[in-house]
């Protein structure tokens, strides 16, 4: 049951990579350090390639709820094939997300599969809640 989490980590930890890539291609090619942009706010005014960045703090946002929810699942016993084909087809809306962000980061098609992948968590959570209030 924690495979998808472990996933979605990895998927978190290859944006993370790309977003330094993106930032020290750039940051090389206008010959400046680490030292001229010490706050996001100037990082943000500098660094004009973010769609990486964005991408990455999106990976830490709403996931938790995700994180959380696997926990609970393998701790509960919850961990049934319908609430691991939602954790999958969760993870897979993400790939997703994150390939349409980092690589043309058009927004209808961008949106269309966060609402796909939120979705799944909210469908997960949803069957979660009701397999822990069957027990009680």
């Amino acid at each position: 049951m924690l495979w998808p989490g472990f996933a979605l980590a990895g998927l978190t930890f290859v944006v993370m990579a790309e977003m330094y890539r993106r930032r020290f291609r750039q940051m090389r090619r206008e010959r400046s350090t680490p030292g001229g942009v010490p706050t996001s706010l100037r990082s943000a005014r500098q660094l004009t390639d973010s769609a990486a960045s964005v991408d990455f703090r999106h990976l830490l946002e709403l996931p938790v709820l995700f994180h959380v929810a696997l926990v609970l699942a393998y701790a509960t016993g919850l961990a049934s094939t319908d609430v691991q084909v939602l954790a999958w087809l969760l993870v897979a809306w993400r790939v997703v997300h994150s390939a349409i962000q980092c690589i043309d980061n058009r927004v209808v098609p961008r949106f269309i599969a966060f609402i796909c992948g939120t979705l799944f968590l909210i469908m997960l959570r949803a069957r979660l809640a009701y397999g822990v209030s069957a027990d009680v």
